[in-house]
């Protein structure tokens, strides 16, 4: 850019061509600060995963590492000896579930599994995955689960309702293997479902014919 930074025209060609260097310079840059951050991500997640997931070290004596109510404390000795750096304390809060003894989330006093008795939370919602039905309603699975998640089912139950959707499917006239591979089309859905609910419709009444006949005999 030197020799043009005192023209006072250029040409379509030199605009073109100073405009495609800058454009990929600052794409280099781009590109350089995404991996940056990128990288500092990662170690922002192995610390989070170390503090709160799966960290080796356990408790030996728990009237020794229990600290009042905020939970407990566990002390790791330091490699190499050095006197003034001989343990590190590290404060994890437990669960405040009843005989619950897994270490609360990040932010919050409840682990994952209970994470629903926070009532201040907003980022997950229970699996609403119907387990058994009865008289007084439905029992849901009420796993935790993402907000964003659709449909609103956990991994295990996620897994049922696709073997399902293809059973629902394959009566259809439409065999596919995987849901993931393969998005059906709309109408095929709707068709399936209409299918059902006539089917439904269908066995009541017949039900109910069947019930009139026998109080009239």
């Amino acid at each position: 850019d030197a020799p043009l930074s005192t023209a006072e025209f250029l040409t379509r060609q030199e605009v073109l061509k100073r405009r495609s260097r800058r454009a990929k310079q600052l794409a280099t840059c781009y590109k350089a600060h995404y991996w940056a951050l990128m990288e500092e991500l990662k170690d922002k997640h192995k610390e989070y995963y170390w503090m709160y997931g799966k960290s080796p070290y356990k408790e030996e004596d728990e009237e020794e590492n229990e600290v009042g109510n905020d939970g407990n404390c566990r002390k790791r000795e330091v490699a190499g000896g050095n006197e003034e750096e001989v343990l590190k304390t590290i404060e994890i809060r437990r669960c405040e579930v009843t005989g619950c003894k897994a270490k609360a989330m990040a932010l919050t006093k409840y682990c994952h599994a209970h994470i629903l008795s926070d009532s201040k939370q907003k980022l997950y919602r229970g699996c609403s995955y119907c387990i058994k039905s009865t008289q007084t309603g439905p029992i849901l699975c009420c796993k935790p689960v993402l907000r964003s998640t659709v449909p609103l089912l956990c991994s295990t139950h996620m897994q049922v309702a696709e073997k399902h959707l293809i059973r629902g499917l394959k009566r259809a006239g439409l065999n596919i293997y995987s849901t993931k591979k393969l998005a059906p089309k709309f109408h095929i859905l709707v068709t399936e479902f209409v299918r059902q609910i006539q089917t439904k419709r269908r066995a009541a009444l017949k039900a109910t014919v069947a019930k009139v006949q026998i109080d009239e005999e």
